[in-house]
């Protein structure tokens, strides 16, 4: 972190560059100001946020205008504490105000017909009433409400994921630091792995770990283990672990604003062909995969080497979605490049030197019930990929292995009266 005896993250530069790309995209566009509702784009606009509370509430927002400095309307006294601890905008910024909490107050509380009216003077002040303005995600009691002003609605996320594309050497830094968080997670995951243990009881020694090294946020820990593997459920569950379990997990949380998308599979106790197949075949696809990044490579030539929908069995490209999949990472956890066979083929991307992007591939055991499932995390270096999830993931890990064979101890000349 930023120390005074070594140039480490710089703070200041990252609030600085941050609001530089989101402004010069919002110039390329044809809007004249971006209401940003979603707290990824809040914090990457003005450096600031109130925690886990506030992600699903849409009870603060931000202006961005074309000219001029962004404006926050926060949840009551959060904008007095920034006027104090926020130095790095104008005290004008920082505002109390009201929305309509998802339309918990409603139209006849004259809410969010309020907060519509700040808005429009704040584009009027600014010259930009007739100006298109885009909302990036908001309930529709706000947007009837911007709508009785006379403002024209359009779609801001597109200006704020073109800003987000591409990342600085801070926020590099701070997507590496986050992927260390949870290489230790999955140190004490695979020596915590035993026949016994629940997945939740995992999920819970692996979530205090990530708070106690510094994450300020836990979106979500998948724990999927034995015949739960297969179909992928996406979330953890009670179930205990039993021997020969294969079992893979997802570590989503953010350091700082970063998030990480972080899968590892492990066999508990011991392993099986089938196993052992399933995920070296997964590797292969996930490697084929990595190979292939690099500036100028587009992302329809990444899915192209994953397998088909029919080939894993399903129906279709839908019916699979997420299984073979690729996505950008930053203060989002879905951020450009997407790459999937749904959709990259007809529309692929071009790879962009800082791009922060996320592989993931999975293959079901010929068992019936087994699976592999694995991800890292790539930076777009000019010369190719880099790796920042360091937790070994080229094999297949056994964990839980304890025992010792009574006839190995006689073979090796050490009788059992020995160890009495």
């Amino acid at each position: 972190m930023a120390v005074d005896w070594e140039q480490r993250i710089d703070f200041g530069r990252l609030r600085a560059d941050r609001l530089a790309r989101a402004r010069a995209a919002l110039e390329r566009s044809d809007l004249g100001a971006v209401l940003l509702f979603d707290q990824n784009n809040i914090r990457y606009v003005t450096s600031t946020h109130i925690g886990e509370w506030a992600r699903d509430k849409s009870a603060r927002c931000a202006l961005l205008p074309r000219t001029g400095d962004p404006i926050l309307w926060d949840f009551g006294s959060a904008a007095r504490h920034h006027q104090l601890h926020a130095p790095w905008l104008p005290d004008s910024s920082w505002r109390a105000g009201v929305t309509s909490m998802r339309g918990a107050l409603p139209e006849q509380t004259g809410v969010s017909d309020t907060l519509a009216g700040h808005v429009f003077e704040a584009l009027r002040e600014q010259g930009l009433e007739g100006e298109a303005l885009g909302l990036d995600l908001t309930d529709m009691e706000t947007f009837a409400s911007l709508q009785r002003q006379g403002i024209h609605v359009a779609n801001a996320q597109p200006v704020m994921l073109e800003a987000r594309k591409t990342k600085t050497a801070d926020e590099i830094a701070l997507l590496d630091q986050a992927a260390g968080i949870v290489d230790a997670v999955y140190e004490q995951i695979y020596r915590s792995l035993r026949p016994g243990v629940k997945e939740s009881t995992i999920v819970a020694d692996a979530q205090r770990l990530l708070f106690e090294m510094g994450s300020e946020q836990v979106e979500a820990i998948n724990a999927v283990s034995g015949d739960r593997c297969n179909p992928h459920p996406h979330v953890f569950s009670d179930r205990v672990l039993r021997p020969g379990d294969q079992a893979f997990f997802d570590i989503i949380h953010s350091f700082m604003g970063y998030r990480t998308c972080y899968y590892r599979t492990f066999c508990v106790g011991g392993v099986t062909s089938a196993q052992l197949d399933a995920y070296r075949q997964c590797r292969e696809w996930l490697d084929r995969a990595i190979e292939l990044v690099r500036p100028g490579v587009t992302t329809d030539q990444i899915a192209a080497v994953w397998p088909s929908a029919q080939e894993l069995g399903f129906p279709n490209e839908e019916a699979c979605f997420g299984l073979q999949f690729g996505h950008g990472l930053g203060v989002g956890l879905y951020e450009a490049p997407m790459i999937s066979r749904l959709h990259s083929f007809d529309d692929p991307v071009e790879i962009e030197e800082g791009m922060v992007f996320a592989l993931e591939t999975y293959c079901a055991a010929s068992d019936g019930h087994s699976a592999a499932r694995i991800e890292e995390e790539i930076v777009v270096r000019a010369d190719g990929p880099e790796v920042i999830t360091r937790f070994p993931a080229d094999e297949l890990l056994v964990a839980g292995r304890q025992y010792v064979r009574g006839a190995d101890l006689v073979a090796a000349g050490q009788p059992v009266e020995a160890l009495s």
